[in-house]
């Protein structure tokens, strides 16, 4: 008995630190086992008690009274299958007869403190099936993105959502995207991680960081072009229009309209050309919008009006000609002048860092979800990185990024520098890329891309 009893408190021992300081580990070994059990047994009383129970049917009443039984219990939804992951559950549901999705998304934190887990997140899998992905631990405290394979080159893994699922940044569904956040939110590690992301692809990177560069000037050996104050950004806008033009030329002479060509042949934007006719996406990253859309005196204001007037142009027209904008900035309301809600409005992804009040969460969300807001003011300042990622169709989620440390960053960078392509228009903004001192060797930047 003495044998047994030391066991147990060395397996109890090992539970508490492994779920200190491993909490993946903990769940795979002893989590996982003791939610599944607590799920099982508590699966109908937590059901009637969130109210997601239906009364039984009519005949099913009817024959209880035939045959002078008592009523049968309310029903509770079908399990169809119960499946652990790496970082908690997943319960998939068949709903009865007269249940809502909603029922289940509106009452996942009665879900979460019932069965004692740490998140629920609700989502319609297709007509009458839900699936509830519980987690069981805080996932996005020490964040620990899991290995993803070959994707597609435009769809970059940019960060953790709160249900242990990877956040992608998809410019092929959502062409376009703002990026809010306060002083120290982890807009620029997000930003940062997302460069880092799109290096190793082929695409065409254009950065206007009016902070005099300090944010984007580091990763500038895998920029085709860049701008560093309004005055150059205004003409680099100005060179991406041009581009844009050049780009609808070559799809309107590709497009052969003809009643014998197939139409799956026919085109009207950069993916259906010829592989060897298909010029490279391009990625146009602003680092604070604010700075672009102030101005001072006449001049100024002429040119602010030029850039927001390319910005939309870009916004409206660029995803046919593979032009796609990331604009950051800590606010992005109708303060900064004509033009800008019009902006906002083309910027299909939204995605909040933690903001200083609720007007400027409002600007990000409040056209798409309320409970989206109250989510991105009530992030936590000692968690920088966490956001709330939505878009216009209303959905949305926590995530967190990984901390990407600016040497990470530059290595990436410095490392697909040969990737870079050049694009005619944009040659004029080209960085300056200072030589690398390796080992005591003066090493010149490589040769970029041939050019489109």
């Amino acid at each position: 008995m003495d044998a047994l009893w030391i066991m147990l408190l060395v397996v109890l021992v090992v539970a508490l630190v492994l779920r200190r300081l491993r909490p993946t580990w903990y769940w795979m070994t002893f989590g996982v086992t003791l939610a599944t059990i607590r799920v099982l047994s508590r699966y109908r009383s937590v059901m009637d008690a969130c109210g997601l129970t239906v009364p039984p049917s009519r005949w099913r009443l009817t024959l209880a009274r035939l045959t002078n039984r008592p009523p049968p219990e309310d029903r509770s939804p079908r399990i169809l299958r119960l499946r652990p992951t790496a970082t908690g559950l997943v319960l998939r549901l068949k709903l009865r007869p007269g249940q809502d999705a909603f029922d289940f998304s509106a009452s996942s934190d009665r879900l979460r403190h019932s069965f004692a887990l740490h998140n629920v997140v609700s989502r319609e899998i297709r007509s009458g099936v839900v699936e509830l992905r519980m987690t069981g631990y805080d996932i996005l405290k020490r964040v620990r993105m899991p290995a993803v394979g070959p994707d597609d080159a435009l769809r970059v893994p940019v960060a953790l959502r709160e249900d242990g699922e990877v956040h992608y940044r998809d410019y092929r569904e959502v062409p376009h995207a703002l990026n809010v956040g306060a002083t120290k939110s982890g807009k620029s590690v997000y930003q940062r991680t997302l460069v880092a992301g799109l290096a190793p692809r082929n695409v065409a990177l254009v950065g206007i960081d009016c902070k005099n560069g300090v944010e984007l000037s580091p990763l500038a050996a895998r920029f085709t072009a860049m701008a560093d104050n309004p005055t150059d950004a205004a003409e680099l806008l100005t060179a991406l229009v041009q581009y844009m033009s050049r780009v609808y030329d070559l799809i309107r002479a590709e497009q052969r309209i003809s009643v014998g060509l197939p139409d799956a042949e026919i085109t009207a934007d950069i993916w259906d050309l010829p592989p060897h006719l298909r010029p490279l996406p391009v990625v146009v990253l602003v680092d604070e919008v604010a700075e672009l859309a102030l101005a001072a005196n006449k001049a100024e204001e002429a040119r602010r009006d030029r850039i927001v007037t390319d910005l939309i142009r870009l916004s409206q027209l660029g995803r046919a000609a593979g032009i796609h904008l990331e604009i950051c900035g800590q606010r992005f309301g109708s303060e900064l002048g004509k033009g800008i809600t019009m902006l906002r409005a083309q910027l299909t992804g939204r995605t909040a860092h933690r903001v200083n009040d609720e007007t400027s969460a409002n600007m990000a969300f409040g056209d798409i979800s309320p409970d989206a807001v109250l989510a991105a003011v009530q992030i936590d300042r000692d968690r920088p990185g966490t956001a709330v990622a939505g878009d216009s169709s209303g959905g949305w989620t926590r995530i967190r990024a990984p901390h990407t440390t600016l040497r990470q960053a530059v290595d990436t960078c410095n490392a697909h520098a040969h990737r870079t392509p050049s694009i005619p228009e944009l040659e004029p903004f080209r960085p300056a890329v200072p030589v690398r001192v390796i080992v005591g060797k003066v090493q010149p930047k490589s040769a970029s891309a041939p050019a489109f």
